[in-house]
């Protein structure tokens, strides 16, 4: 998107200023503003038709209640970007300026009659909130609009269902849809909650009175509630084999670094420049879901883990965070964590910040943090300069183009932790095998072949170091 593309207010000539801080102008109370540049055309409908939201003309809406104009236009085009990758053609964005979304309608129901009427102008056959609504707001907005009403977290929801390969992102999609969609029931359609009579017919209740319709919500919430304790079973049990695997690298104590931040920053590319890993490198938003972890080198020839894990975005839905939690750990658990930012977008801080407040909820902000912020072949040195300034740990690179990486690759491997415990060991001439480990786990300071064999002068970890122990050579023999 250029800068002429970019998302922008049609401004009332009644309105003399957008960012007026917590004071709300008559005329941006009263209008629903267009964001133009969010319109978008797929060209071939048939790599779509699969997704489990079909291909959709969908309008998006907005409520700015905090933050300049800038952050209501930047979600709202990160809301249209979230539209496509599910498949759905942008037809229009809309914004209202509020103090609170409305409680019953989101938008107040004059401008959801508003929005009606451009929903019908547009052939629109959904509309899309930039927000979590609740169950009374989805089912009110939906009976104004008479087309279906999904938001923000529905939409992110749907399109980590598409995006889930492994059974356990499939498991952890699936659950954190439905701990969504419980409360939310009646909002999927009048015919859930309609009442059908009944051999009595009797207002007063008892046998015979309860009609199907409310039977069937009583009917799915249980199996939806037994579906989900069977999913945490699940997890909880694929949880401990992620555990198992983690357990194993700490006790040969592999160094661990997490690539971690913002969806579509360049996280796989990363990985596949560090490692030549070949994951998947999609320009789409949440192209990787689950966790890949690859070997590498630092320069100095030290092994390490690198584990690549799945991308945040703003408003992040809190059912998503705990049903990946158990993933999420690869970076709470991880010595080094690569914070990757898009250098290109438009508000790299914004995302920033998103990142960090789920580091916060998976306890993963005491881990150190490396600020990489990558597609510097695409950036504005401007926002590069302002990056630099305000962030203390912060390398620049490019996946795509190399730039940087030198740099990245050297700040890892001074970054990670060393070998503390030093030895001196003879090891005989048919422990090569020790003599190999030495050179791959520890950090070597001398090595000479005498007539009793290797002499080895390292320092190691705390596992490797008592494996040596019986090849110490004495403080006389050392001295000597």
């Amino acid at each position: 998107m250029t800068a002429d593309d970019a998302p922008r207010y049609e401004q009332d000539p009644r309105d003399n200023h957008l960012d007026d801080g917590d004071q709300l102008d008559l005329a941006d109370r009263q209008a629903l503003r267009r964001v133009a540049g969010l319109s978008t055309e797929l060209e071939d409908v048939t790599e779509v038709e699969y997704r489990q939201l079909r291909l959709e003309r969908v309008v998006l809406i907005g409520v700015w209640t905090e933050g300049s104009a800038r952050d209501a236009e930047n979600s709202l085009a990160e809301l249209a970007a979230l539209a496509e990758t599910a498949g759905s053609q942008v037809l229009e964005g809309l914004i209202q300026r509020r103090d609170k979304p409305d409680a019953a309608t989101f938008v107040g129901s004059g401008k959801a009659k508003e929005l009606r009427d451009i929903v019908v102008a547009q052939g629109a056959d959904t509309v899309i909130a930039d927000g979590e609504l609740t169950p009374g707001q989805l089912s009110q907005l939906e009976a104004v609009v008479k087309v279906k009403v999904i938001d923000r977290t529905a939409l992110i929801l749907d399109i980590f269902a598409q995006h889930a390969s492994s059974r356990e992102g499939k498991a952890q999609v699936s659950l954190a849809q439905m701990e969504y969609m419980l409360p939310r029931l009646r909002g999927w359609g009048e015919s859930m909650s309609r009442q059908a009579g009944g051999a009595g017919g009797s207002a007063s209740g008892g046998v015979g009175t309860r009609g199907p319709g409310e039977t069937k919500i009583e009917t799915d919430r249980r199996r939806i509630r037994t579906k989900m304790a069977k999913l945490r079973r699940e997890i909880k049990e694929m949880k401990t084999a992620r555990d198992t695997k983690r357990q194993e690298r700490k006790r040969h104590e592999v160094p661990s670094v997490a690539i971690a931040g913002y969806t579509n920053a360049g996280k796989s590319s990363l990985l596949n420049r560090l490692t030549g890993a070949g994951v998947l490198v999609e320009n789409a938003l949440f192209a990787t879901l689950d966790p890949t972890v690859r070997r590498a080198q630092t320069p100095d020839g030290r092994d390490y883990t690198l584990v690549d894990t799945v991308g945040f975005v703003r408003h992040l839905p809190h059912q998503l965070v705990e049903a990946f939690r158990s993933t999420l750990e690869e970076v709470a658990e991880a010595d080094l964590i690569l914070h990757v930012v898009d250098g290109s977008d438009a508000d790299p801080e914004a995302q920033l910040a998103a990142v960090r407040a789920v580091f916060a909820d998976v306890d993963a902000h005491k881990v150190p943090e490396l600020v990489v912020v990558n597609k510097a072949d695409l950036a504005d040195p401007v926002v590069i300069s302002r990056l630099r300034l305000q962030e203390r740990h912060l390398v620049v690179v490019s996946a795509r183009t190399g730039e940087g990486m030198d740099e990245l690759e050297t700040i890892v491997a001074r970054e990670l932790p060393r070998p503390a415990i030093a030895v001196d060991v003879l090891l005989p001439y048919d422990r090569g095998d020790l003599v190999s480990r030495v050179h791959d786990e520890g950090d070597q300071v001398g090595q000479e072949h005498v007539a009793e064999g290797t002499r080895v002068r390292a320092r190691v970890t705390a596992a490797l170091a008592a494996e040596l122990a019986p090849y110490a050579v004495s403080a006389a023999a050392a001295g000597a």
